[in-house]
């Protein structure tokens, strides 16, 4: 059975995904959105279905976004939430493709993940080969990865993108640093010394698009740029494009009082390459941070 030119995106309604669907559509692909709610309208959705009752029959793609956010205190209850939030719901995913039969299959499931699969980088060059680290976000992404490679056992190609900082108008971290910035308030974190992989929302998007498509790409794809900065040296040219002194060093223990185990996420660093995606021929529309940071907050037009 050939499938439709069909992907059905858990998180659609989120900021990554609620861009994705018109992206998709504009490569000839229809989109069902996976949504609590069931129903909604989104430019490019024409069909919806509840997380409960998946349902991928003539789907040639699954694009799983889900996932509650990283940005809080890292208690108990919250790591249960963000274990059940990505391991749980990728098996879940898997088991709804296994249920189909093997020529009724989606052909790829593009899973999210996340550079902190490789803990604290320090200065090493990481590659997609490169082994994990070690703490609570490496082991989730770990657990994470190994759910959604159990669908190459059911003839699915996977691909597991290791997303870096997303930058992009409307997302939390972004928008949070501009203000603090704008209002002259920005400075290094910790040392500054860490280095930070990061990603345009553009260029995000458009990497899954190309997973999709692109049947020589799978397994661990980092979904980063190809120009990796240090803290100190992101902190300088976001300050000066808004033009905003970066003056305010904060340091690691007040991050540490602040943020609790999430802390680590923002002193320990990742200089990821996405040799990957290169190799297959993806083109990045934002390779340095100096072009990404003027297009988010001087857009043309």
């Amino acid at each position: 059975m050939q499938n439709d030119p069909r992907a059905a995106i858990l998180g659609v309604t989120g900021f990554v995904g609620h861009g994705l669907p018109a992206l998709l559509a504009a490569h000839g692909m229809s989109v069902t959105g996976v949504s609590r709610a069931g129903a909604g309208r989104l430019p490019g959705v024409d069909r919806w279905q509840p997380p409960t009752h998946l349902d991928f029959s003539g789907h040639r793609a699954v694009i799983n976004l889900a996932g509650e956010s990283v940005a809080q205190r890292w208690n108990p209850d919250a790591r249960r939430r963000l274990y059940a939030s990505r391991v749980e719901v990728t098996r879940s995913v898997v088991a709804a493709i296994g249920r189909l039969p093997a020529g009724a299959r989606p052909e790829v499931l593009v899973n999210a993940s996340a550079v902190g699969y490789y803990g604290d980088g320090g200065d090493a060059v990481l590659t997609e080969e490169s082994a994990p680290g070690n703490g609570f976000l490496a082991d989730l992404c770990r657990a994470w990865e190994a759910a959604a490679l159990e669908a190459e056992a059911l003839g699915v190609r996977v691909v597991c993108l290791r997303l870096g900082m997303v930058l992009g108008c409307g997302g939390l971290a972004f928008e949070r640093l501009r203000r603090v910035f704008t209002w002259g308030l920005g400075g290094r974190l910790g040392t500054g010394r860490q280095w930070q992989s990061w990603i345009h929302l553009d260029d995000l998007r458009a990497t899954i698009v190309h997973a999709v498509n692109s049947p020589s790409l799978r397994g661990a794809v980092n979904a980063t740029a190809p120009g990796p900065v240090r803290n100190v040296d992101f902190t300088r040219q976001l300050a000066a494009v808004l033009q905003r002194p970066a003056v305010l060093p904060v340091p690691a223990f007040a991050l540490k009082l602040a943020l609790g185990g999430f802390a680590s996420v923002l002193l320990e660093g990742q200089r990821a390459m996405p040799n990957a995606l290169v190799a297959d021929g993806f083109g990045f529309k934002f390779p340095n941070m100096e072009a990404a940071l003027a297009d988010l907050c001087h857009p043309a037009g």
